[in-house]
Formats: structure tokens, C-alpha cells, sequence
């Protein structure tokens, strides 16, 4: 069993992402890290490092400390977020990966999972079922970060082997951490209003349409890509990755069919320019060729399950 690290494991991905990895490879083998504790049950629940992030020697310490392999670099300042703080921003989503990088071209760990996103497209990117390789103009703190990260990437790859995965997360929707401070996050908190209040009032206008994917489909891509055998990864900076797209309109009718007085009215804010930078759909047929990915969850029945699960 590989012994794993996982950088930012308190946020919205790095806590499922514990909790799959530990129930495949073992509590014990999968050594949680983040800035500071979070929710104490989840802490409590294994092994867990108070690490920064962009601090070098601590990160080599925790490494060095448990033996770790492999490193899952989930921490990162979000779209929306990254917008308010850009110097802080660029600092935290390259620095930390420069880091893990380094350790890698080292030998002092064998492989990398780092996390892209659909944000490294901008508006000259065409908008509809978005090619793997295309115009990348992106127009965000978060996308240049992320583009920049998937050069370094490849570069790493190319120059020094290191072995680093990558996927462009489209937006991800989960029922049990909160938003991050995302674009996409009204996708998730549609649903705790739903049940809160009955309505919802969303930052985005209601033709908006977005790649999104649920947070189950997520995970199980994450995994599968770093359990693919290694001439099975073509791609060495980023992999798109698609499941399901819809707009705010669509949504709430999905939510309507299980709560049909749930109702919706839209205040559109600075997120919408984000949103319209951004593709409709993605193509990623390169990840269901290359290592055989699939989504499981459509629409409705994501919809069943987080109201199931949020109940």
C-alpha cells in the first residue's frame, strides 16, 4: 500500500478525497495536512499534519516523516476568492506546487496528483463541447494559475520524469462540504436553500450554462487517473474531464421535480463575468480513451441524491 499525503485535505475536495482514499488503501496510509484543523470529527478521524502549504521544509518534513509516495495537491485559493486577493492568490496555487514538484524531481516522492480546472479557458475559447487542445486565453487569477500549472507540469514531466496527473475539474457539487468560494458553488447551494427556505436567490443569470460534474463522479476520476498504469497517461498537464452540463433554469427544475414549490429569482454579481469566460461543455474524450473514464451521475439523479443526503 502506498503511503499518501494529502495537501488541503480539509477542503471541499481534499475531505472526500481522505475519506475514499482511506477506505481503499487504509486509515493509516493516507496522511491528511492542511494550514489549520477543521471540522474535528474529520480530523480526528486519522492521521492529519498541520502543514502550509507554501512552506517547503515543513511539507519535506511531513514527507520525510511518514515515508510518503504520493502526493495529492488539493490546496488552492478558488475563482471567486482568488479575485479578491490575487497576489495571494498566484503565491499560494504556484508556490505549493513548485514545492511538491521539487520533492518529486528529488526522488523524495514518486507520484503527484495536482488538480486544474476548466477556469485555464477564457472567452476566445470555443464554448461548445471544448476541445483538449485549444485556444487558452484565460481571464482570472485561478485560470492563469492553473494554466501556468499545467506548463510546469508537463515540463516537469518532459525535463525531470516526475510523474504528476492532472484533471480540469469542471464545477463540483457536493452534499457534504460547504462551498469553497467557487463560480460554480451556486450549483451547490441551490440545494441547502431548496430545503432551508424553499427558494433561492442565484449569482448567475439562468441561461448561464456551466460544465458540471458530481462530487462522486469527481473523486472516482481522481483515483482512477492515479491508479491508471503510467503509459496509459498521454496527457502530462491536464486531462479535461466532463460528466453533465446545465444552466440555473435546468437545475431548478430538476430540484422542482422533487420539491415542485421550490422557486428561484437571479441577482446576477461579479461571478457572471467569471461564468461567461468560462465553457458551456467540455469534450473529454482523451481521458475516456486514454484510461477509461465514465461518469455515473446525470443530472436528476444527482439531484435525488443530494436532497437524500442534505434531509
Amino acid at each position: 500500500m502506498p503511503k499518501i499525503f494529502i495537501i488541503g485535505a480539509c477542503g471541499q475536495i481534499g475531505t472526500e478525497l481522505t475519506k475514499k482514499l482511506r477506505s481503499i488503501y487504509g486509515t493509516n496510509n493516507v496522511i491528511a495536512g492542511d494550514v489549520r484543523k477543521g471540522d474535528p470529527e474529520f480530523v480526528n478521524s486519522g492521521p492529519f499534519e498541520v502543514v502550509n502549504a507554501l512552506d517547503y521544509n515543513q511539507v519535506e518534513h511531513v514527507i520525510e516523516k511518514h515515508g510518503i509516495e504520493e502526493v495529492y495537491l488539493m490546496a488552492a485559493l478558488l475563482s471567486a476568492t482568488a479575485e479578491k486577493n490575487p497576489a495571494f492568490a498566484w503565491d499560494l496555487n504556484m508556490n505549493s506546487l513548485f514545492h511538491v514538484l521539487n520533492l518529486a524531481k528529488a526522488d523524495k516522492i514518486k507520484k503527484i496528483f495536482w488538480p486544474s480546472s476548466i477556469a485555464v479557458f477564457g472567452p476566445t475559447t470555443p464554448k461548445q463541447n471544448t476541445p483538449q487542445y485549444t485556444v487558452m486565453e484565460p481571464s482570472t487569477v485561478y485560470g492563469i494559475s492553473k494554466q501556468s500549472g499545467e506548463r510546469w507540469c508537463e515540463y516537469y514531466h518532459n525535463i525531470y520524469g516526475v510523474d504528476v496527473r492532472s484533471l480540469r475539474y469542471p464545477g463540483l457539487i457536493s452534499w457534504s462540504t460547504p462551498p469553497g468560494g467557487g463560480t460554480t458553488d451556486y450549483a451547490v447551494d441551490i440545494y441547502h436553500k431548496a430545503l432551508s427556505d424553499g427558494k433561492y436567490t442565484c449569482f448567475l443569470s439562468e441561461d448561464t450554462r456551466l460544465p458540471m460534474m458530481y462530487m462522486d463522479d469527481a473523486i472516482r476520476a481522481t483515483v482512477e487517473i492515479m491508479q491508471a498504469p503510467a503509459e496509459n497517461i498521454k496527457i502530462r498537464s491536464a486531462y479535461n474531464l466532463s460528466a453533465i452540463d446545465f444552466t440555473p433554469i435546468e437545475i431548478t427544475a430538476s430540484i422542482q421535480k422533487e420539491m415542485p414549490d421550490f422557486t428561484i429569482d437571479y441577482a446576477p454579481d461579479f461571478r457572471q463575468k467569471i461564468a461567461d469566460s468560462w465553457p458551456q461543455s467540455i469534450d473529454d474524450s482523451n481521458a475516456r480513451t486514454d484510461w477509461g473514464w465514465k461518469h455515473e451521475f446525470d443530472l436528476d439523479t444527482m439531484t435525488k441524491d443530494m436532497l437524500e443526503h442534505l434531509k
